[in-house]
């Protein structure tokens, strides 16, 4: 919703593509669409609206997913490299052996990650704003103009791995359909990983292997994304999109079958 806020020409073609994926919908999606729209085509009242969503409605979700966030928290207690559940064991007090205030550990670790992040972010905003067209697109500086389509639309750069799932097949209602799903399985991965270990330090060459090999599908993806989309790019996308969805339904079999390590009962640094 941001992304169009700008109107550029990758804002309103690109709401222009995104929108029109809810026309693939039976029946409903062309009245969806309009109603999305608030027009015919994507106009002012679309502005209008994604503004509102965008600095409203949203905050007002992401807290609701923070407040969530820490109820979760208190609920089940923080994780730890050992994969260990520290509420297995109890002082007399009831206090988990393991467990560590938030104050400093936690403030400390997160003031540092925090701020290495922030200095990636200065670097970016203060050299290079556009990091090679990749965060902002050259056509984003013209201002939008219904009648003229850029060479080559492209999402922002962390759709891009989506988009190449929505190209790759060629039936633009079994396309939205996978999109989705490559977002929506996974919320599945807490039934799907059947594993005895939750640590990755414990888990056997099969699960790191396939992790591996996960990551550099899902990097490609997100390179074919941005490109043209040529024949031969079009097959590569299809390669990984079946390897992405492998990887998650396959995943209750082939975490049975790889080896692992025991765990410790305790975090090893406080034995």
């Amino acid at each position: 919703m941001g992304y169009v806020l700008p109107w550029g020409q990758m804002s309103y073609h690109g709401a222009q593509v995104i929108i029109n994926l809810f026309g693939a919908i039976p029946v409903i999606g062309g009245d969806l669409t309009e109603w999305i729209r608030g027009d015919f085509l994507v106009s002012d009242a679309t502005l209008n609206r994604f503004f509102a969503l965008h600095v409203i409605a949203m905050p007002l979700v992401l807290l609701l997913l923070v407040v969530l966030h820490l109820a979760a928290l208190h609920e089940v207690g923080s994780n730890n490299p050992e994969g260990v559940d520290i509420k297995k064991k109890k002082d007399e007090n009831g206090k988990p052996l393991d467990g560590i205030p938030f104050h400093p550990y936690y403030t400390v670790k997160d003031i540092f990650g925090v701020g290495f992040f922030l200095i990636i972010a200065a670097f970016i905003i203060f050299f290079t704003p556009t990091f090679g067209d990749l965060f902002l697109e050259y056509d984003n500086f013209i201002p939008a103009d219904p009648m003229v389509t850029p060479d080559h639309i492209k999402p922002v750069w962390y759709f891009t791995p989506y988009y190449a799932m929505l190209r790759a097949v060629p039936d633009k209602l079994a396309g939205v359909i996978v999109m989705g799903g490559a977002v929506m399985i996974l919320f599945l991965l807490p039934w799907l990983d059947r594993s005895p270990v939750k640590s990755i330090r414990y888990r056997g060459p099969l699960s790191k292997l396939l992790i591996s090999v996960f990551v550099v599908a899902f990097v490609s993806l997100a390179w074919l994304g941005m490109q043209s989309g040529s024949d031969l790019q079009k097959l590569m996308a299809q390669i990984f999109t079946a390897y992405y969805f492998a990887f998650f339904l396959f995943m209750p079999l082939w975490t049975q079958w790889d080896s692992y390590k025991t765990v410790p009962d305790r975090v090893s640094s406080h034995d």
